[in-house]
């Protein structure tokens, strides 16, 4: 398998569902018809543009729902950490679901629900409608976001990788377009912050459409979601008697380092426009600012990968990105609005860390069963590790009245990333230390 194919089917999403797909190409001997096909192209591409918005432009009218709802800054550090703890839980629902209904079914309920909870979200009266309505989108986030990369092996198993960059490409583009279009469509819908997020509850219904034909065919994807029942005769013994993952120095490293990736992509997510529009910057140049941080993993997650396999160790880059996010953080920290594009710039390409997380995952194990494995731990791991900090970020900026502290645990988180990411990097596997 290319280098590029081989990366990009185990880096991408790879969840700790991915358990789940199958080994081997699954797809029926004459294949799907061409019809079939066409529409799951469509759905993945709109199923992707819908993975993000709920989060992104929450962030973009954050200062407009704090005052609407009266939240402190500390609820609003609470639903900001809403996504990461979304996807903790409910990603494990994932693949029990897809075996009992089939992936596109389960799809098409995830973009139902993310149609759903937007749809309510705007007619929230307190903060605890507003939680639950953002859970709901969230949750059909969450099991889309797990069994997207199922059917792309599903469906397309000579072109996981170019697939994979469609679906990777829409999902960084429903991201900048939210951030940046929310703000400037909620002024021209009359101002209201319920208006400006209830209208992305519309591209989600539009996401729905495409998979209900798919649902028919859900026998032959079930049996993908599901995976073998057992090792085949003569596969390796360490397939059927995985490592024990626990052991593993290389698989803690993975999971810090993607947890710490994780709590940077999602404090910028919810908090990076508040910062720039506490710094003077109009609500729709901040909304601008971050959808110009989010857009910079469009070519980067293709670079990345790729410049990542062809090195031996990827401690280098880990620590390149790691240096553009400390720059960016300590220059918001002195410079905020005056060296907004710059920051905004460093600190979406510390973000692509995402890319070379997944990356150095599918790299880490000398086995399919073991990459799953790991894929399972190090994201598990990592989603809990993200969960605290858009909190805390939030309690310290309630209780310090300014972003100085944050800021300093921002640059801060920098440093330990770094490291974990140098640990991770290493020319090692788990079945070297298990």
């Amino acid at each position: 398998m290319p280098d590029e194919t081989r990366t990009l089917s185990h880096a991408h999403k790879a969840t700790p569902m991915a358990s789940n797909a199958p080994a081997t190409n699954d797809s029926p001997a004459a294949g799907p018809a061409v019809w079939i096909t066409r529409l799951v192209v469509v759905g993945l591409v709109l199923a992707a543009l819908n993975l993000r918005p709920a989060i992104t432009s929450l962030g973009a009218l954050l200062e407009e729902v704090r005052d609407g709802l009266h939240m402190s800054g500390t609820v609003a550090g609470v639903l900001t950490s809403v996504p990461p703890l979304c996807f903790a839980v409910f990603g494990i629902m994932a693949p029990r679901l897809a075996r009992r209904f089939g992936p596109t079914a389960i799809v098409c309920a995830g973009m139902a629900a993310v149609f759903a909870g937007l749809a309510i979200r705007p007619f929230a009266t307190g903060t605890a409608g507003f939680l639950a309505a953002s859970a709901l989108a969230l949750m059909g986030i969450a099991v889309s976001n797990v069994l997207m990369p199922v059917i792309v092996k599903r469906y397309f198993p000579d072109r996981v990788g170019s697939m994979t960059g469609l679906y990777s490409m829409a999902l960084a583009l429903g991201t900048s377009v939210a951030a940046a279009a929310t703000v400037p469509m909620t002024e021209s819908l009359g101002g209201s912050w319920r208006t400006g997020l209830g209208v992305w509850a519309l591209l989600a219904a539009v996401a729905v459409l495409p998979w209900i034909p798919l649902i028919r065919d859900r026998s032959a994807a079930a049996s993908s979601a599901a995976g073998p029942a057992r090792p085949e005769s003569g596969a390796p013994a360490q397939d059927a008697r995985p490592p024990r993952i626990t052991r593993s120095r290389t698989a803690w490293a993975l999971g810090c380092f993607f947890g710490l990736q994780a709590t940077g992509a999602y404090i910028t997510m919810g908090w990076m426009p508040q910062i720039f529009r506490d710094a003077g910057v109009s609500a729709s140049t901040a909304g601008v600012l971050l959808a110009v941080t989010m857009v910079m993993g469009v070519p980067l997650s293709f670079v990345i990968p790729r410049l990542a396999t062809r090195m031996k160790n990827q401690g280098p880059i880990a620590v390149a990105l790691g240096l553009c996010g400390l720059a960016g953080y300590t220059g918001l920290y002195l410079a905020p609005a005056g060296g907004a594009w710059a920051w905004a710039l460093l600190i979406g390409v510390s973000n692509c860390a995402f890319p070379l997380a997944l990356t150095m995952i599918g790299m880490r194990s000398r086995t399919g069963a073991g990459v799953v494995r790991l894929s399972a731990f190090a994201q598990s791991v990592g989603y809990l590790i993200s969960i605290p900090g858009p909190l805390l970020v939030g309690i310290l900026y309630q209780h310090s009245g300014g972003w100085g502290l944050p800021l300093a645990l921002m640059a801060g988180l920098m440093l330990p990333q770094m490291v974990v990411g140098t640990l991770a990097g290493r020319d090692r596997t788990i079945e070297d230390e298990c």
